[in-house]
């Protein structure tokens, strides 16, 4: 079985190790060739995962069985499209794949009447921005990943001061402008099956307070909100799975619990880039990385696939995070965590991804 894997960086790992694992042949393409994934591939080719011919080339030169990725919303277009081009097992259409990879296309399919959805202008110059008034609000590129570019701005005349900022960041030269949320975020993981919501878990995403577009700092099982609010959270993803045509495999939200309600801050048909599938199988025992491969390879997803292995105990995942282009220091060894993981070297540059503040590695633990 030959698996390619799209972006070998740190989100990507779990998925390399678990197909190693699990005895697949490894593929990795990147646009780089110093990934920190490198090296535990069986083959890798230095590839753009933007450039979707090049990748589909590769994958019908090498007779790739499955191509796939986690915690990249970049790489989700081009795994549909190469999937749907050789015929190979996918779970999202490309269309569908790429509306949840475009904050306009989201936010434009979901329509301005869907329960959860926020007001919005999308500008690819500084004047189209005028039309908008529902301040305070949040101007982001429309089709970056992370929070590169995202910034709240209080007026028209701050969001236009922060145009230029924020669109140096899209590719397609265009910003959203978007009512600014105000509240505590959670993230739902969610897995889908033939268009029924079989499992969704309500976490709560703490972030740093002193930074703007969520930089995330940690993740929490369970969740502190009421049962109440949980299932109106998981009725928004439920609904917007629908809307989106997410049929089948993981998918990921980011919400806003404002004034007791939810509201949709982003959708990804994939596993998040948190690694919160190893803080759940902590939680619970659930493993949803075991479950989406061998749904993807074979079609079939075990009767107990969702069901709890142990009883749920509370535990939290933290990042470690410094500033980016500082040498990276290790803080402790945290011998009393569930599990630890580095993304640096002791003394390695850390690499500017935010620009405010970076993940240099994670611990798991108990609370």
């Amino acid at each position: 079985m030959k698996v390619l894997i799209l972006g070998i960086g740190n989100a990507q790992i779990d998925a390399v190790n678990y197909c190693k694992a699990a005895g697949y042949e490894v593929y990795g393409c990147s646009y780089t060739n110093v990934e920190k994934g490198i090296p535990l591939l069986d083959h890798f080719e230095m590839i753009n995962i933007l450039d979707m011919d090049r990748v589909l080339e590769y994958t019908k030169r090498e007779n790739i069985d499955i191509i796939y990725s986690v915690g990249s919303d970049i790489a989700m277009p081009t795994v549909s499209y190469v999937s749907e081009k050789l015929g190979l097992p996918h779970f999202v259409s490309f269309d569908t794949a790429k509306i949840c990879n475009s904050k306009e296309l989201m936010r434009e399919a979901l329509g301005p009447d869907f329960k959860g959805n926020v007001p919005y202008v999308v500008a690819d110059k500084v004047e189209d921005l005028s039309v908008y008034h529902d301040f305070p609000g949040i101007i982001k590129p429309v089709d970056s990943q992370g929070q590169r570019g995202v910034y709240r701005v209080d007026s028209i005349e701050e969001a236009k001061a922060r145009f230029a900022q924020s669109v140096s960041h899209s590719k397609k030269g265009k910003v959203i402008l978007e009512k600014y949320l105000d509240g505590q975020e959670v993230s739902v993981n969610a897995y889908m099956v033939d268009g029924e919501m079989k499992f969704g878990l309500v976490s709560d995403r703490i972030s740093f307070s002193e930074f703007p577009g969520g930089i995330i700092k940690e993740h929490y099982l369970p969740s502190s909100f009421s049962e109440e609010i949980q299932n109106k959270t998981l009725d928004l993803s439920r609904r917007v799975a629908n809307k989106l045509n997410i049929q089948n495999g993981p998918c990921y939200f980011q919400i806003k619990i404002t004034d007791g309600e939810p509201y949709l801050v982003e959708v990804t048909p994939r596993l998040d880039g948190c690694h919160m599938w190893r803080l759940i199988r902590h939680y619970n025992g659930i493993d949803l990385m075991d479950t989406l491969f061998k749904h993807l390879l074979n079609n079939e997803i075990a009767e107990d696939a969702f069901c709890p292995s142990h009883e749920a105990k509370a535990v939290r995942t933290v990042f470690m995070c410094q500033p980016p282009e500082t040498a990276f220091k290790k803080e402790s060894d945290y011998p009393d965590a569930l599990e630890v993981c580095w993304y640096y070297d002791e003394g390695e540059s850390v690499r500017k991804m935010n620009g405010y503040m970076e993940k240099c590695g994670y611990r798991m633990e108990t609370c």
